[in-house]
């Protein structure tokens, strides 16, 4: 049995968690980082990384299909998975191994195991005692799932998806939020007929609603079944099949029944609640500078009630890190946090809604313009449509900025600094955008809603 003391303690090496030891190690604090598993969590494993890549390859596949409209002549003779999975494994295993290396050279150290808080300074793992000055809860998330509804046989999460090494002829998606939209994307350009069950009234339901309806107007065109606002009653699986019946008596039978309602915190079992750390539903309650009711006992990432993304986590660990050492970090609210859907299209959003912002100012005192992205010539040269919605107040500044296209995820850095800066479109309409790119679609809504449109009346 040993002891290991640091200045700083992280249990759990995910987003979040070597967020926070790589900072902290940045500004010259000692670090034990506790990992059962791998760096990297849920967003390098079994998330954010090998799910874009699938996507990357979905995207391909829709371009071979459809390159006869570009003059190009190709055909796609197919979908061959476990050569995918190996595209996507070898990116997994690359970005892994790049991970491991700047821990080691930021003199991280690593403790492998299974970490459990027995004390607001000690995390025991196996027959160690790890001891820190400030230790961070940081030990992630899991598929969720529904009461009655076993996880199994023909129906699987997320994570068994990304193991499949076949295309099934036939899913249906339970979830109409990212997770499940982004899969169902992925498996309808693989040539799988595919039905979204979203129990709320519209898919990417977070999302403001007129980007909501767009996107369901997408999805249509592309083949993509869904019902929304009735919920799920119960799924039956025989050898062959799933059968999905919902609470109105619609039933759908598929090859495979995809769980993606979300994600629970990781944390039952791991003496949280028994040193004392304030808990509801299993998250961990912090205040606004990720403060447990326990003093040096700090929470990040998924485990925080929120937004679960990984650049949240990234967020919270940089936090903790810069406030345990003095430096009074700024908070970002996970409203003027980004968030996108990597689907086909995109969905990219940051900031008010329009519905919040008339909730919160009133109707007279909200601005709304809506750039279609008809007007964009990169757009039109990609063969996408959709539009940029920027919503500010009147004579003040951008409250929120809503896009759904294709690649419109690349256009969120310029929307998160304009809204996390209070920007007035007046300060930054001046500052024009390289032509041809979609990201003149953003410009040009600034412009608009300034009142000096250039390519839009």
């Amino acid at each position: 049995m040993a002891e290991h003391t640091f200045d700083l303690v992280v249990l759990g090496g995910g987003s979040g968690g070597y967020a926070a030891a790589l900072r902290a190690s940045q500004l010259g604090m000692t670090v034990g980082l506790i990992e059962k598993d791998k760096v990297g969590g849920t967003c390098l494993h079994v998330g954010c990384i090998p799910t874009k890549a699938l996507l990357h390859a979905a995207e391909v596949a829709d371009a071979t299909r459809d390159a006869g409209q570009f003059g190009v002549k190709a055909t796609l003779e197919g979908i061959d998975l476990p050569a995918v999975n190996n595209y996507r494994d070898a990116i997994v295993s690359s970005k892994y191994k790049g991970l491991q290396g700047l821990i080691k050279a930021r003199g991280i150290t690593t403790i492998e195991g299974q970490g459990t808080l027995i004390s607001p300074t000690t995390v025991q793992v196996g027959d160690d005692t790890v001891v820190g000055k400030n230790v961070v809860l940081a030990t992630g998330s899991y598929p969720r799932t529904l009461p009655g509804l076993n996880i199994g046989g023909r129906i699987l999460t997320s994570e068994q998806a990304l193991q499949l090494d076949y295309v099934p002829k036939s899913v249906v998606v339970l979830g109409g939020g990212v997770i499940g939209v982004e899969f169902a994307s992925v498996w309808r350009s693989f040539g799988c007929e595919v039905t979204i069950i979203e129990a709320l009234p519209h898919l990417v339901p977070m999302e403001d609603e007129s980007v909501s309806k767009q996107f369901e107007r997408a999805y249509r065109k592309r083949g993509i079944n869904f019902s929304v606002g009735v919920r799920f009653q119960e799924a039956v699986q025989t050898d062959s099949s799933v059968k999905v019946t919902l609470e109105n008596g619609d039933t759908f039978e598929a090859d495979l029944l995809l769980v993606a309602v979300g994600r629970g915190p990781r944390t039952d079992g791991m003496g949280f609640d028994q040193v004392g750390v304030t808990m509801d539903r299993g998250f961990v309650l912090t205040d606004e500078r990720l403060r447990t009711n326990i003093p040096g006992v700090w929470a990040v990432g998924d485990i925080v009630p929120g937004l679960q993304l990984a650049h949240r986590g990234f967020q919270h660990g940089i936090f903790v890190a810069e406030e345990i050492a003095g430096m009074n970090p700024m908070v970002v609210s996970d409203q003027n946090i980004p968030k996108v859907t990597y689907s086909e299209p995109e969905v990219a959003s940051v900031g008010l809604s329009e519905k919040a912002a008339r909730e919160k100012f009133g109707d007279d005192k909200i601005s709304v313009y809506d750039y279609n992205l008809a007007g964009n010539g990169k757009s039109h040269i990609l063969e996408t449509s959709g539009s940029i919605k920027v919503i500010r107040e009147v004579d003040g500044p951008i409250l929120g900025v809503h896009m759904i296209g294709a690649r419109v995820g690349e256009l969120i850095g310029e929307a998160q600094v304009a809204v996390n800066w209070d920007a007035h479109p007046e300060d930054v309409a001046p500052l024009l955008h390289a032509h041809p790119t979609q990201n003149e679609a953003l410009g040009e809504a600034f412009l608009a809603i300034a009142g000096k449109p250039l390519h839009a009346l």
